[in-house]
């Protein structure tokens, strides 16, 4: 557990006081308030779930919500430091049970969930399409050594990665495993762009197909590729607390089950009683 939960900080900053100095290190404000909430989280951030819920919740409570882009490992790292006071991530059951066992985390609370995807070029030249599963996928295109992105950046999509990998019996590396060091739009687009297979969250594709022409998905619906995100909250925080309890709320929940819908044909999320643990 204890080593799950390293891996995740590895990428750790300095510890800081959750009030803000200045809104320049901040992706989004949303909402009005005297009162403001740090939430730490990544796609929910990049692709508006954050805002739909921020802005209600602010609406009900007061609180003006500041958003700080950061994957899961970063998001963690900044609730221990003090920098966030709410994160929304999806970190392996142990890393995120480490973190309330040793104090600095709260109340973690499963939120909602999608899934990965397995996307590549059209030609697909690991013929990952008749994989049939994720694990014989990747082994295939390491066998193949066809050009395969990494977020190489401790996010909760590179660890399942990695736990893939080492699932497959494959320790991946050489001039065909390409870090992007990015979050996940901008690798979807880089993997278009550069006829890479890469592993995305099936919100970040619906978003973003019609900018990638050139990819398909080759695997979806895999048990291993389930994707449960939990909020966590740092303690002693009355604002942390009334958010928690907003995520947990009817309406906060129907906002996961809907958003999306109307844009995109299909929610872009489950909400938590249509998501199952799967770690």
């Amino acid at each position: 557990m204890r080593n799950a939960l390293a891996i995740l900080l590895a990428a750790g900053l300095g510890a800081a006081s959750c009030t803000p100095q200045g809104q320049s290190e901040y992706a989004g404000v949303y909402g009005q308030g005297d009162r403001t909430l740090v939430v730490a989280t990544g796609s929910p951030g990049e692709l508006g779930l954050l805002e739909a819920l921020a802005g209600e919740f602010s609406r009900q409570a007061g609180v003006k919500v500041l958003w700080r882009k950061a994957g899961t490992g970063e998001s963690l790292q900044l609730l221990r430091d003090g920098k966030a006071d709410v994160v929304m991530v999806h970190a392996p059951a142990a890393a995120e049970q480490a973190a309330v066992r040793e104090g600095w985390a709260t109340r973690r609370m499963l939120i909602g969930s999608n899934e990965f995807f397995l996307v590549g070029p059209a030609g697909d030249p690991a013929v990952a399409s008749k994989a049939g599963a994720i694990v014989r996928a990747y082994r295939r295109i390491a066998e193949s050594r066809s050009p395969f992105l990494t977020r190489a950046d401790n996010s909760g999509t590179h660890i399942k990665e990695l736990a893939i990998w080492k699932k497959a019996g494959v320790t991946p590396g050489g001039s065909w495993y390409l870090p992007t060091r990015d979050f996940m739009m901008a690798s979807l687009l880089r993997a278009d762009a550069e006829g890479c297979y890469f592993m995305t969250d099936s919100s970040t594709w619906f978003v973003g197909r019609s900018r990638v022409p050139n990819l398909k998905v080759f695997v979806r619906d895999d048990p291993l590729l389930v994707n449960v995100y939990h909020a966590l909250c740092r303690p002693g925080s009355g604002a942390a607390v009334a958010f928690m309890d907003f995520l947990a709320s009817p309406k906060a929940q129907q906002i996961f089950r809907d958003y999306g819908k109307d844009k995109f044909g299909e929610p872009l999320y489950r909400d938590a009683l249509h998501s199952r643990e799967n770690d």
